[in-house]
């Protein structure tokens, strides 16, 4: 007979409670991280990159929809050229390296931003991913690249105007679902957990849109030490949270 397998306790407590379906993550601190180690910063993203494939993984497994991880923002580019050529080559080894588990856990991965601004050694192996996941019906990996939200809603603005242009899309008002559809997240649920790491308190453009109703965690964990646990009870704290989307506590359902 095969040895029972020991469940954590956290994550039956949370898989009892709904959900949140889309969940964002600004995965700060990296930086700091390597510093208090006195080593190059390039090496708290590559710790991170741990966290990240966890923290994916443990989504999966309990049942999140959509997870979208803040990778690069389109300011980021602004950052010493050796930081940002690091980068650039840790997330290309990042899509090397969990292209197989990607596939073979039903993962659908996407990305959001100013795509075309990445070198071309990582948008093929990223193209190539997201065309080899394409049809898979599992948990929606974002990586936000390139991406601002502010700059995705002009980009929204821009679209609206070629369909209109184009004869696709009537005159008359636009209305919230019209607007939401030029998105580049067009498709995905609305944000309903926002997480950030590592004691910052501001969304950092960040799915402006999209987290309009979404709960805020912010923790003081910095993101190479933000694992399987420290998720879970971010998602715990949400599940405990009133939810009102503009209503009072005594309208909502009991």
């Amino acid at each position: 007979m095969a040895p029972a397998v020991e469940r954590d306790p956290l994550e039956m407590e949370v898989r009892e409670r709904p959900l949140p379906a889309h969940v964002g993550i600004i995965m700060d601190g990296n930086g700091r991280w390597a510093e208090e180690r006195g080593l190059p910063r390039l090496e708290g993203h590559r710790e991170g990159s741990n966290s990240v494939r966890e923290v994916t993984r443990t989504a999966r497994r309990i049942g999140v929809q959509a997870l979208t991880l803040y990778a690069f923002s389109a300011q980021n580019w602004s950052r010493p050229a050796d930081e940002v050529a690091g980068l650039m080559d840790l997330l290309r080894e990042y899509l090397a390296s969990e292209r197989q588990e990607i596939l073979e856990n039903g993962i659908r991965l996407d990305a959001i931003g100013e795509l075309e601004r990445l070198p071309r050694f990582v948008r093929e192996p990223l193209d190539s991913v997201r065309e080899a996941s394409a049809r898979n019906r599992g948990m929606v990996l974002t990586l936000a690249l390139s991406y601002g939200g502010q700059e995705e809603i002009a980009a929204a603005a821009e679209e609206l105007v070629r369909r209109a242009r184009a004869g696709r899309l009537p005159p008359g008002p636009i209305d919230v679902e019209t607007f939401a559809s030029a998105l580049w997240t067009g498709g995905l649920p609305p944000v309903d957990l926002v997480i950030r790491t590592s004691g910052e308190t501001r969304v950092s453009n960040f799915l402006l849109w999209q987290s309009a109703y979404a709960e805020f965690i912010f923790v003081d964990t910095l993101w190479p030490e933000f694992r399987a646990r420290q998720f879970l009870e971010a998602v715990l704290e949400y599940q405990k949270r009133e939810r009102r989307f503009g209503l009072t506590s005594a309208q909502l359902p009991k």
